[in-house]
């Protein structure tokens, strides 16, 4: 086992539900082995309430989760990524960024909940917190260390395609 600690970026349009519910739960669960970050391509400029009161709820560390611009990782003081995930269809679609080194990517799209109003809001935000969860438990699974780029950038894409892929379709980030 190495003591690699490898960076990990979640990317959404809006950087206020998925995208925080993402890095929140890597950093919970991939804690000593992952850092992650997130960020937006169009920032909402704060986080979902729901999104908050559904990690504060079931515990998870919230202090300094923010909706941010992904331009904040693009300059030279900012992490090297090993891994990029877009988790809507819409940052999918869009140019990213050069980002130095050579990260992995995928696509991880599932269904906005932020997009849900009313009494049916808590119950997709608990449905995205899953589907996200797996898709982690999944990607911590992985032999990081041994695996070649080929089966990682496979087994990357497969993960996106599990239960609760937005669309069911599957695309580069």
């Amino acid at each position: 086992m190495t003591d690699e600690i490898y960076n990990v970026l979640f990317l959404c349009t809006g950087n206020s539900a998925r995208s925080i519910l993402a890095e929140a739960l890597l950093n919970r669960d991939g804690r000593g082995r992952f850092r992650a970050y997130s960020a937006g391509s169009f920032p909402k400029g704060e986080v979902h309430p729901q999104a908050l009161a559904l990690l504060d709820e079931l515990g998870f560390e919230t202090e300094g989760l923010r909706s941010k611009s992904w331009d904040e990782f693009s300059g030279p003081d900012a992490p090297v990524f090993d891994f990029i995930f877009t988790v809507c269809d819409n940052a999918a679609g869009e140019t990213c960024p050069i980002w130095p080194g050579k990260p992995m990517n995928a696509h991880w799209g599932i269904e906005d909940p932020a997009a849900v109003e009313g009494p049916g809001q808590r119950e997709a935000f608990e449905h995205a917190l899953h589907y996200l969860s797996n898709r982690i438990s999944l990607f911590l699974a992985l032999p990081h260390e041994s695996i070649d780029e080929m089966a990682m950038d496979r087994k990357l894409k497969e993960i996106g395609r599990t239960e609760g892929a937005a669309g069911g379709q599957e695309a580069d980030a």
